[in-house]
């Protein structure tokens, strides 16, 4: 008796050491942990993400080049200097000749069919359209952002319900070793429940990876260590909304930002026309400058030459294109082609929008329904797995149905974490196509 009492002993103290152990382990992981919620996340993606930084290099591309100077607004002006040099061999008198012609030269284009007003509005309207693809893909950010993070969120909830359901089977699996080992219930029962908490914890250390995953998508996402580990502060749910569709058209067609940049281009295409049409103008340009020039010739006999002379001068031109084989009437043509074009693609992607919302609206409406229909069953067989486990365990019911309703319960939990993840998508989506998702979120 007294070694009975010694092993106990040693062994409440053994637990007592592997308890430690594990509290101060959980510790250093949970300290490696940084809060995250859905907020922050969306600023760190917003600030760090590969994808981002590219579009906004693209945006100052298009302020850089929005200048009127880019556009031809300012005359040119030049610094020039070219020397001419000879060695003359003839009959009477071999000479060196070096002529030295320095020059600043100013050319200026005073009219050219109104070209350097299009060209800057041109810049405008790409400036503009720069900024404007810029927050198409702020916006694309956040929502990929946002389900990602509501995915982490899901998978940590599986991940839950996967534990719950493994210890479950643990204890029942214990509770069959004892009743085996006392005689009570056959090796039948025994195999069936370590079979039953096999495939749990396989389902557990599955869903684990599943998990990790999900954080390593989200940290790519931010633009961050993959390693990176956090503890999520927002729930897992969503505001449910009651939505119009009309309301939700009236939206869109008034905020899309792809449709926004669709009217942009739109714009930029005129622009091409009224270039095409400045070519049937007169060119007015004016150049003026100021040139010298140093002469210096030697010969081998008669005296050195050397003179020094400078001179200015102003030169006004004007040019009119009579005729160019049509060229200048085909680029109108063409331009009013692609205007055409442009506008097709606009009233393309209006009829593309309106029904894939349409389509959204109502997959949403129908996610709703099924969430409420996810969260009564999950608390249906929440309340059976409950009185299960007390009839399991006072034997009214055996392993097979007592297995069922442990299926049914962990089934019905998972499509619950389904529907709602479903319902925050259809949410987001609809939220991003009106235009609302950079003000909401």
């Amino acid at each position: 008796m007294k070694f009975r009492s010694s092993e106990l002993l040693d062994n409440m103290m053994m637990n007592k050491y592997i308890l430690l152990v594990l509290m101060l382990f959980c510790a250093g992981s949970l300290s490696a942990q940084e809060e995250l919620s859905l907020s922050q996340a969306i600023e760190i993606g917003l600030e760090k993400n590969y994808s981002l930084k590219v579009v906004r290099q693209s945006e100052k591309i298009a302020d850089l080049n929005n200048t009127w100077g880019n556009a031809g607004q300012y005359p040119k002006l030049e610094f020039n200097i070219r020397s001419n040099n000879k060695k003359d061999y003839n009959e009477t008198d071999d000479y060196r000749q070096n002529i030295i012609t320095p020059s600043i030269d100013l050319s200026w284009t005073l009219f050219d069919g109104f070209a350097v007003r299009i060209r800057k509005d041109k810049f405008n309207d790409l400036a503009t359209l720069s900024k404007g693809n810029t927050i198409v893909a702020v916006e694309s950010q956040i929502e990929l952002i946002i389900l990602a993070y509501y995915k982490a969120l899901m998978e940590q909830e599986r991940l839950e319900v996967s534990k719950s359901i493994k210890e479950l089977s643990e204890d029942r699996y214990g509770n069959e070793k004892v009743a085996s080992e006392l005689g009570t219930k056959g090796s039948y029962e025994l195999l069936l429940a370590k079979n039953a908490y096999l495939e749990d914890k396989s389902n557990y250390l599955t869903q684990t990876v599943n998990y990790n995953n999900t954080v390593r998508d989200l940290n790519f996402l931010l633009g961050v260590e993959e390693s990176k580990q956090y503890i999520f502060t927002d729930a897992f749910m969503t505001n449910v909304s009651d939505f119009r569709l009309a309301d939700l058209l009236d939206k869109m067609f008034a905020n899309n930002n792809n449709l926004k940049n669709r009217y942009m281009q739109e714009a930029i295409q005129k622009r091409d026309i009224e270039m095409a049409r400045s070519n049937y103008y007169p060119r007015i340009s004016l150049s003026t400058g100021v040139q010298g020039n140093k002469y210096n010739q030697k010969f081998d006999v008669a005296p050195k030459i050397d003179t020094k002379s400078h001179n200015v001068y102003a030169n006004l031109s004007l040019n009119y294109l009579i005729f160019n084989g049509n060229a200048n009437r085909r680029a109108v043509q063409i331009a009013k082609i692609e205007e055409e074009i442009s506008k097709i693609q606009t009233a393309d992607l209006k009829h593309s929008l309106t029904n894939t919302l349409a389509q959204n609206f109502e997959l949403y409406e129908l996610r709703k329904e099924l969430f409420d229909l996810a969260e009564e069953n999950k608390l249906a067989t929440e309340v059976n797995m409950q009185l299960s486990k007390e009839k399991y365990e006072a034997g009214s019911i055996n392993s097979f149905n007592y297995r069922d309703v442990q299926i049914s319960y962990q089934n019905a939990s998972l499509a619950r974490l389904s529907a709602i993840f479903n319902l925050i998508q259809s949410k987001t989506t609809l939220v991003r196509m009106t235009g609302g998702i950079l003000s909401e979120f």
